[in-house]
């Protein structure tokens, strides 16, 4: 299925140390992935999305102005005549409403994202500090650029990973729910982006305007909105999955029913499945980001999810990057479906049915979903089956390729560990134990 990557932090990066040239980059694992294996469908080829927001440095965020004379600095109206001045004021009002829209620049494309040479070239030119990416492996809608993440709303972005069960009972259900303006931002045909109406839909039901200047909503609002989200959207699967299963029963027991399909229709009965929703939800208003780990299930894992955070992305050496970490404050924070370096110390695992939050200062937070399908014992293991199967579980990497005497060869002293094993003790690594004491 999908993959998605995160990044916030104090400085910004450039994106080709994310995207393109870490040796496990979230494009390298759309065609080879060593983490998170799909057999329905092993490579992320659908399309693909990036959204990244200007910093301080962009044009727009200047205070100059320019016109057809040249640049004024509007810190003094010494020597500008009238016209000229009626001039300014023109653009000012031009600037102003630029600066009204700030958000995201967005960049999508239907062609395979290893494959796409603009891509390369954007990343390798480009610094932000905040960065959503995201390939995709459709499981409902068409390929389109409408139906690519991350899908985006004034300053608000939003990307997804899983798929809400039996997404055709509820679509009515969704589109119901929203008014004019926000069924009106559902340009394509997925469960991801009716997710994404319903959170601003949401958003707005609470009495903030996803369309306000700037739209910095801060974490305490986005986390409210996003729990919100998430519990309708269950809703929604428990009545899909009743649906599935009355109408299974009816087709086995009543021939009249049956009677009145069509061959299409019993077929699709036949197939339907009585399932969980994986709901790994991302949202930022270009400062605060939440993002969920979340399925509908109190016993199954929701696909994998990790975080990494320090001081420093550092490349050792040709595409081998880790993350380095000179104090408890963080500069920079990963969040990733698939860790994007082999250092397994560099990833902490998110925990199953929670929320993750990223404060303007790169300040953690994480909150439990405490809901039906929470689990209070710490000790239980959920089963990672279901999201296996489905192509949405990785696996805490190790360092198993090591160089000696110009040769690779394959360190089988420990094997990789499965990541539900861990899912339940999710911990940073004591800054001694790293194997970075070189780096310091």
């Amino acid at each position: 299925m999908c993959r998605f990557l995160i990044y916030k932090g104090a400085e910004p990066i450039r994106l080709s140390n994310l995207l393109t040239k870490p040796q496990h980059s979230i494009i390298n694992q759309s065609f080879d992935s060593r983490l998170r294996l799909d057999r329905r469908r092993p490579i992320n080829g659908d399309g693909f999305g990036l959204a990244y927001y200007p910093t301080e440095e962009s044009p727009v965020l200047t205070t100059k102005k320019y016109h057809s004379k040249g640049a004024y600095d509007l810190s003094s109206d010494d020597d500008i005549s009238d016209d000229e001045s009626l001039c300014l004021e023109n653009i000012d009002s031009e600037v102003e409403r630029e600066e009204q829209e700030v958000g995201p620049s967005i960049f999508k494309a239907i062609t395979p994202a290893w494959n796409n040479e603009n891509l390369r070239i954007l990343a390798e030119r480009t610094k932000s500090n905040l960065m959503f990416a995201h390939v995709r492996a459709s499981t409902y809608g068409v390929l389109s650029e409408t139906n690519c993440h991350p899908f985006n709303y004034h300053s608000i972005t939003f990307m997804h990973n899983g798929g809400v069960a039996n997404f055709k009972k509820v679509r009515r259900r969704f589109l119901n729910e929203l008014n004019d303006e926000f069924f009106n931002i559902v340009q394509g045909s997925t469960d991801s982006e009716c997710c994404f109406a319903l959170f601003v839909h949401i958003l707005h039901s609470y009495g903030y305007d996803p369309s306000r200047s700037k739209g910095k909503f801060g974490s305490k609002i986005l986390r409210k909105v996003m729990n919100e989200t998430i519990s309708r959207i269950k809703y929604w699967t428990k009545q899909a999955n009743k649906i599935v299963a009355e109408e299974k029963f009816k087709l086995a027991n009543d021939p009249e029913f049956r009677k009145k399909l069509s061959y299409t229709k019993i077929k699709e009965i036949q197939q339907s499945k009585e399932e969980p929703s994986m709901l790994n939800f991302a949202v930022t208003d270009g400062e605060s980001i939440i993002v969920s780990r979340y399925i509908s299930s109190k016993v199954d894992e929701a696909p994998s999810l990790y975080f990494s955070c320090g001081s420093d992305f550092i490349e050792r050496k040709q595409g081998e990057f880790n993350m380095h970490r000179v104090d408890k404050k963080n500069k920079m924070v990963l969040v990733s479906s698939e860790p994007i370096t082999f250092e397994r110390n560099d990833w902490t695992a998110i925990p199953t049915n929670s929320l993750l939050t990223i404060l303007k200062d790169q300040t953690i937070l994480l909150h439990p979903i405490i809901d039906e399908y929470y689990q209070k014992n710490p000790l239980f293991i959920r089963d990672s089956g279901f999201s296996t199967r489905k192509g949405q579980m990785g696996y805490i990497p190790k360092d198993d390729i090591v160089k000696a005497d110009g040769k690779v060869i394959k360190d089988n002293t420990s094997d990789a560990i499965k990541y539900s094993n861990h899912a339940q003790f999710p911990t940073i690594p004591p800054l001694d134990s790293e194997r970075r004491d070189h780096l310091i």
